[in-house]
């Protein structure tokens, strides 16, 4: 934007008073002053501004980071787009997001990579990058790529939409070795999934039970996987992001020995993962059938335990909605995913009052880390200079999900009859307020992710 002539004196100043802030492992009563886009002031009582947000003791946590998401444009818009997730997104808490690769086409090189980031310019209203995709054919595109414009490299070292599964030793070799990016990974072994799908459909033909999916997609087919990929990465020196941990045996491969900053090799886990178990498909069927499937309490307990000592860095959504009649379909034909951007922030808020853990953890996890871990410019913080992306969750103010307040284009939830303890009572992105609690609040896009250099 041309800066010639503009009076920045001039920007209006937005005073968040009364607030509970949950930053940088602590809570503290302070009041927080915005200036245009960026953050100016922390103290414990600010007076002068245009508007002032009595924030009357609720949370104020930086915006939460969601590093995967799959907001399905283009080629998939009866499923989502990237106009009615970002809203979901912000009506959550959420204010920036990564979203992934594995669209119509594909994004595979980074000419398809820009369209995407065309279309969220033009229609997201929260902050956006995207993970280029890999495949078996594509490496000089990957070598080829600016990597201080986006997020990262997504490999599927499993089945996914279109030309994505890398299966190719050689070519997983060659990305490991010589790519100088961050290298993602979704982590099941396809061989093992074939084997386990052609039992189940001996049994059962195409409508095989709810409850087999984490047997179809085993604990054997995650780790198998997911150690190959940690073991290219010890070889190589990868900088390595391993997504959606489904089992407490892989949480094994991952260190808590150094800090975020310095770690080469790190890994999510996501909402679905810590929230549900095997127990769930008997009621839920295939509404929380996911790639890699919900597995054991005992896997979850492991997640959660991996969570709390830093052996996992980041707590996601993968955000993966379809329609009500694809998941309606018998499991052979219904697909994996669900809505979960919107609803992520207070599933992990009833955790805190369960006890799994503390507000500045879960700050930690959702905010401060994955801005860590992918080099975040400015964001993931409350701090003077950083952009304004802000959320107030009031802990007084239950919540029940049912379809009429569910803004996914998809128009359902696995959480919906839920009663939350909490509410998103406000979000604010780059210092515009874009939710008020009830609706959002148009006139204002998100700004495309800047990230650090390694």
């Amino acid at each position: 934007m041309p800066t010639e002539g503009f009076n920045f004196a001039k920007m209006k100043t937005k005073l968040f008073k009364n607030a509970r802030l949950v930053n940088e492992g602590k809570i503290q009563e302070c009041d927080v002053l915005v200036k245009g886009a960026r953050i100016e002031k922390i103290a414990s009582s600010i007076s002068d501004a245009d508007e002032v947000i009595d924030v009357q003791g609720s949370f104020l946590l930086p915006g939460i980071i969601d590093d995967q998401v799959h907001f399905r444009e283009p080629g998939l818009t009866h499923k989502a787009t990237i106009f009615n997730e970002s809203r979901a997104a912000v009506a959550g808490g959420v204010t920036s997001y990564i979203e992934q690769p594995n669209t119509r086409p594909p994004a595979l090189n980074t000419r398809l990579l820009e369209d995407k980031f065309a279309i969220a310019a033009q229609r997201s209203i929260a902050n956006y990058s995207f993970n280029l995709g890999a495949s078996n054919d594509n490496l000089e595109d990957l070598l080829r790529a600016d990597y201080s414009t986006f997020s990262g490299i997504k490999i599927f070292m499993g089945s996914s939409t279109g030309n994505m599964l890398v299966d190719d030793l050689r070519v997983l070799e060659r990305i490991f070795s010589e790519v100088p990016h961050l290298i993602i990974t979704h982590c099941e072994d396809e061989a093992t999934i074939r084997a386990n799908t052609e039992i189940y459909k001996a049994r059962y033909g195409d409508d095989i039970p709810a409850w087999a999916h984490p047997l179809i997609r085993s604990e054997e087919a995650c780790y198998l996987s997911s150690s190959s990929a940690v073991e290219l990465a010890k070889k190589h020196d990868t900088r390595l992001h391993v997504y959606h941990i489904s089992t407490a045996k892989e949480c094994l491969l991952f260190n808590n020995d150094l800090p975020l900053e310095k770690k080469r090799i790190t890994a999510e886990a996501c909402i679905h993962h810590l929230w549900f178990s095997d127990a769930d498909y008997e009621e839920k069927g295939m509404w929380i059938k996911w790639n890699p499937a919900i597995k054991t309490a005992d896997d979850r307990e492991g997640i959660w335990q991996a969570v709390i000592d830093n052996r996992i860095d980041v707590i996601a959504t993968d955000h993966a909605p379809h329609t009500k009649e694809e998941k309606r379909n018998p499991y052979t034909s219904a697909p994996s995913g669900g809505p979960l951007v919107q609803f992520a922030l207070q599933a992990m808020k009833d955790q805190v009052d369960n006890g799994r853990m503390n507000m500045e953890t879960l700050v930690q996890k959702m905010c401060h880390n994955p801005a860590i871990l992918f080099r975040i410019k400015d964001r993931g913080y409350v701090r003077e200079g950083y952009f304004a992306d802000l959320c107030i969750l009031d802990a007084k103010k239950p919540y029940t999900v049912k379809e009429p307040g569910i803004i996914s284009l998809c128009k359902w939830s696995p959480f919906e009859g839920h009663t939350f303890s909490s509410s998103v009572a406000g979000t604010w992105v780059n210092g515009e307020q874009v939710w008020d609690g009830t609706q959002i609040i148009e006139g204002s896009n998100g700004r495309r992710i800047e990230f650090l250099t390694f």
